[in-house]
């Protein structure tokens, strides 16, 4: 994991629905801190900061710096409300992480070698049924992204999550219910009334 995202963050009092829109109205972001041992924090965040961070990807699957009243907090980011209809961000909560303790995230996927696998060459259809999968791992583990490979995918064929290769401390978090947990990651299927389907066929 290299780089790191900073948020400052300002204190403010628990309140309820009212409370948090008249912070929208003045452009922050309503925001909790919760988890690692201590007590709830609630949190006002600049809105267009917020919203410029959010566009990097990899702020979803970091550890993060809080920045609170002349200390810092290190948390990840587990949940994130938007507006339906506006590019408005309506609520965070931020998770308290220790350097000790595994944590668990989604992170995305990054599929590689798509337009020249063996199934997609032949007029196959590819299917990407996760864009993201939850690893479990201590902070310092936390991988940016997950690497899939589908060069050697071809038409018929699927990946599961037991075919992903992982860092050796990170794990993947559905694997480790059991087997039956094994999900779909990605698949080629021929597309219809093409050369593949009569080939499979």
């Amino acid at each position: 994991m290299a780089g790191g995202f900073e948020f400052e963050a300002e204190t403010r009092a628990l309140g309820g629905k009212g409370a948090a829109r008249r912070l929208r109205r003045s452009h922050k972001v309503p925001a909790i801190l919760y988890g690692g041992g201590a007590e709830p924090v609630a949190l006002s965040l600049d809105h267009n900061t917020v919203l410029k961070r959010l566009e990097n990807e990899a702020v979803y699957s970091h550890v993060l710096t809080i920045k609170l009243s002349g200390s810092e907090e290190k948390a990840i980011l587990k949940a994130l409300q938007r507006h339906p209809s506006r590019p408005a961000i309506m609520h965070m909560d931020f998770q308290r992480v220790s350097a000790t303790e595994k944590i668990r995230v989604h992170v995305p996927i990054h599929f590689l070698n798509e337009a020249s696998c063996p199934g997609v060459r032949k007029g196959g259809i590819v299917t990407h049924n996760l864009v993201d999968v939850e690893v479990a791992c201590l902070p310092a583990n936390l991988p940016e992204f997950i690497e899939v490979d589908l060069s050697n995918l071809d038409v018929g064929q699927t990946l599961h999550l037991s075919d992903i290769k992982v860092p050796a401390d990170v794990e993947i978090a559905a694997l480790i219910q059991g087997t039956e947990h094994d999900l779909a990651v990605v698949a080629i299927h021929a597309a219809r009334g093409s050369e593949v389907a009569e080939e499979s066929a």
